[in-house]
């Protein structure tokens, strides 16, 4: 096997990546995720965990050959893990996606280890950008391995198979997860001191660090689900701070789509609240001549994982709901 460097110009990587040092790439937000095209019956990954608080190692899953994907933990400050052997002689190709957040800390991709790295055809046209919380993450998702409420916070975190990549991927659209466990549009829970709005252009949203140049990634449509821990607000607040925050995605994606929704997790309160108010911001919005924002209302609430969060076949779900709202707003 030959060593290729992760800025081999055959690697693709998708989501928002500090390239500061092209011979680690360097990404804090859940959902980024890198592809090689390699050749031969066995390839190794090497990786870099900031280990966070010098105990908190990142999840991933692995994908050879869109086959079922694998979901495993950094274990070292360095690792090199075995992701494929004994596969047939040819050609494969591999997917890697950081399955946990920001707050869990960054990966460094350092390289392959395998016998050839080949281009790889290129990415799907179709783009796509989720904005949220912990939902959008994939939070307390994947009970497969670890129970709720043992061990750390973060066990069952599951980016790949939360709603946006299966939405995504169900489309043939490239996705960006841009979203925070906790975070809110005007309020966030659990003491943090950070909304969507300030950290909406970093690349390290839960540390508020590293601005993100949006030319990098120009979505055709994004999704807003944020307010389920902004809970009940006042309405002026809260409809005003969403027509702002929508003139800010606006400005940053002249031509995008922008779909708002209610939170998959609410409460009956809480969802009425939402219909409400998101029906009065995009009447509102689409009055002042900008008619493609849309809402979404999520028919139902989705509650059996960790935390009152979505599980991994109710994100199942949501993302079916979701792609058949797309499809039919962008005719995809």
């Amino acid at each position: 096997m030959k060593f290729f460097r992760a800025d081999n110009a055959n690697i693709q990587y998708t989501g928002r990546i500090d390239f500061s040092d092209p011979s680690k790439p360097r990404f804090w937000a859940a959902g980024v995720y890198v592809k090689a095209r390699f050749q031969g019956t066995t390839c190794h990954v090497i990786l870099n965990d900031e280990v966070l608080w010098g105990n908190n190692h990142n999840y991933l899953t692995i994908v050879i050959d869109d086959k079922t994907p694998i979901r495993l933990q950094m274990k070292e400050k360095t690792d090199t893990i075995r992701v494929a052997e004994n596969l047939s002689k040819g050609i494969h190709t591999i997917t890697i996606c950081k399955n946990t957040e920001s707050g869990i800390g960054y990966l460094e991709l350092i390289g392959f280890l395998c016998e050839n790295v080949l281009p790889l055809p290129a990415k799907p046209v179709r783009k796509l950008e989720f904005i949220g919380n912990s939902i959008t993450c994939g939070t307390g998702s994947d009970i497969s391995e670890i129970p709720c409420d043992k061990n750390q916070w973060y066990d069952q975190h599951n980016a790949y198979m939360a709603y946006g990549p299966r939405t995504a991927r169900e489309l043939n659209a490239q996705w960006h997860l841009t979203s925070v466990s906790g975070i809110g549009l005007i309020h966030s829970c659990c003491d943090m001191d950070i909304v969507m709005p300030q950290v909406f252009d970093k690349v390290n949203q839960r540390a508020n660090a590293g601005i993100w140049d949006f030319k990098n990634y120009t979505p055709d449509a994004v999704t807003v689900c944020l307010g389920q821990n902004d809970g009940i607000q006042d309405s002026a607040a809260f409809c005003s701070a969403y027509v702002t925050f929508l003139d800010t995605i606006r400005s940053k994606y002249p031509k995008a789509s922008i779909v708002c929704l209610t939170s998959p997790m609410a409460n009956e309160e809480l969802k009425t609240m939402q219909q409400k108010y998101l029906t009065s911001v995009v009447d509102y919005v689409h009055s002042k001549g900008d008619k493609q924002v849309y809402k979404y209302f999520f028919t139902k609430s989705w509650n059996k994982g960790c935390g009152g969060h979505p599980e991994l076949s109710e994100h199942g779900e949501i993302a079916q709901e979701l792609t058949v709202f797309l499809k039919s707003t962008l005719n995809w």
